[in-house]
C-alpha cells in the first residue's frame, strides 16, 4: 500500500509576552507572531503605566517639578534632574556656582554607572546567567546608591538637584568616599567584562541579533547608547557640551554591527569613561565655595519664554521643553523620552529572529517604562 505524502497546513501563533511578565522590564506588553519558533510580526504596546507626569508638573511650581523626573526615569535620577534644572535656569539666565556644577556631574556620572550595572544585572537575567554576573553588577550599584541616600536622604527619588544648584552640600568624606567607590567600579566593570565579553555562549546568542544599521538607527531617532552601537560617534556631552562637560576628557565608544553584543560593548565602556570623568572632576572641583546661586527667590517666576534642552542620558537624548507664562508654574512642560523611539523601533530589529532572541534584543534597549509612558 502506497503513502500518500501530505502537506501539512501550519498557522502562525500569537503569543502574548506582558504586560505582567519579567522579560518585559516594566508594564509593557509585545504581541508576537511566531511560525513555530520564528518571529513573523511584532506590536509594542504601551501605555499601562501612564500617569500624566507631564501635566502633573504644570500643577507644581518649579521645585515641586523636579520630583516628577525622578519619578519619570527611575533608573537615572539624577541625570533626568540635571536636564530639567538646567532648563528652567536657561529660562532665567541663572549662573551656577562652579561646585555645585561639579557635583552634580560626579552624581549624573555615577548614575548613568548605576543605570548600565542595573542593565547588566537584568540582561544576565535574560540570556539565563543571572547568578553570578548579577551578583558583581548590584554589589557596585548598592555602594552608589548608599552614597546616593547619604547625600540626599532618599534611596531612589533623589530630588537634591535644586534650580540654580543643589538642595545642601555634600558629606565633609564626599571626595575621599568616592574615589574609592570608583575604585572598587573599575573592578567591578572588570568583573563583568571578564566573565560575559568573551563567552562562547554569550557570543553565540548576541551576535548578528537585532542589527540596526547607522542608516536605519538615525531614521529611527535612537540616541545615546543605542544610536552609538550602530557606529554613529554622536554624544550630546561632546556636541552640544552643558554644565562643565567641555573641561573634561572622554572618549566615545561606538560599536560596528550595530547589533545586541555592541549595544553591551558599548554601555560596558560608557562605564569606564564616566569613572574617568568622575575622576577628573574630584581632581578640578573647588574644595568650598556657595552651592546655590545667590539672591535666589524662594518663588521661582521665570520669564515668559520657551526653551528645549536636551541631555545625554544613560538611555540615551532626555529632553525637557517647557514654556513659561511669567507665572509660578510650567505652563507647559513636555518630555522627550529616548526609550519611546527605541522602542518604535522592536519590530523591525526582532523579525526574523527566533522567540528567544526577541527576549535578548528587548534587553538590549535598556527601556524604562515610567519614561515612555510618562
Amino acid at each position: 500500500m502506497a503513502i500518500e505524502e501530505r502537506e501539512l497546513e501550519t498557522i502562525d501563533i500569537n503569543v502574548n509576552v506582558g504586560p505582567q511578565h519579567p522579560a518585559t522590564h516594566g508594564v509593557f506588553r509585545m504581541i508576537l507572531r511566531v511560525d513555530g519558533e520564528l518571529v513573523v510580526d511584532l506590536e509594542p504596546v504601551i501605555g499601562y503605566l501612564h500617569r500624566g507626569a507631564e501635566k502633573l508638573s504644570e500643577n507644581c511650581d518649579y521645585r515641586q517639578a523636579i520630583a516628577f523626573q525622578d519619578r519619570t526615569e527611575y533608573l537615572a535620577q539624577f541625570n533626568a534632574e540635571l536636564c530639567y534644572v538646567i532648563a528652567v535656569e536657561k529660562l532665567m539666565g541663572l549662573e551656577v556656582p562652579e561646585r555645585a556644577e561639579y557635583i552634580r556631574v560626579i552624581l549624573t556620572e555615577l548614575n548613568r554607572i548605576a543605570s548600565h550595572l542595573m542593565f547588566m544585572g537584568a540582561f544576565s537575567a535574560d540570556l539565563g546567567v543571572f547568578g553570578t554576573l548579577f551578583m558583581y553588577a548590584f554589589r557596585e550599584r548598592e555602594r552608589m546608591l548608599d552614597l546616593f541616600e547619604e547625600i540626599s536622604g532618599d534611596r531612589m527619588m533623589y530630588s537634591y538637584f535644586r534650580v540654580g544648584g543643589l538642595a545642601w552640600d555634600v558629606p565633609e568624606d564626599f571626595v575621599e568616599r568616592t574615589r574609592w567607590m570608583v575604585k572598587e567600579a573599575r573592578k567591578g566593570i572588570a568583573d563583568i567584562d571578564g566573565l560575559l565579553t568573551e563567552n562562547e555562549v554569550f557570543l553565540a546568542r548576541t551576535r548578528g541579533i537585532g542589527i540596526m544599521t547607522a542608516e536605519q538607527a538615525i531614521d529611527w531617532g535612537f540616541s545615546g547608547p543605542m544610536l552609538r552601537a550602530s557606529g554613529v560617534r554622536h554624544d550630546l556631552r561632546r556636541a552640544e557640551p552643558y554644565s562643565i562637560y567641555d573641561r573634561l576628557e572622554f572618549d566615545i565608544p561606538i560599536g560596528h554591527r550595530g547589533d545586541v553584543y555592541d549595544r553591551y560593548m558599548v554601555r560596558l565602556e560608557e562605564m569606564r569613561q564616566s569613572a574617568r570623568i568622575v575622576e577628573q572632576c574630584l581632581d578640578q572641583m573647588p574644595k568650598d565655595g556657595p552651592i546655590v546661586a545667590p539672591d535666589l527667590k524662594r518663588v521661582l517666576r521665570p520669564p515668559a519664554g520657551e526653551v528645549y534642552m536636551r541631555a545625554e542620558n544613560p538611555r540615551g537624548e532626555y529632553g525637557i521643553y517647557l514654556v513659561s507664562k511669567g507665572a509660578d508654574k510650567p505652563y507647559r512642560l513636555k518630555i522627550r523620552s529616548p526609550s519611546f523611539c527605541h522602542l518604535a523601533a522592536l519590530r523591525d530589529m526582532t523579525i526574523g529572529h527566533y522567540l528567544a532572541d526577541a527576549v535578548l534584543i528587548l534587553g538590549s534597549v535598556d527601556i524604562v517604562l515610567c519614561e515612555v509612558d510618562r
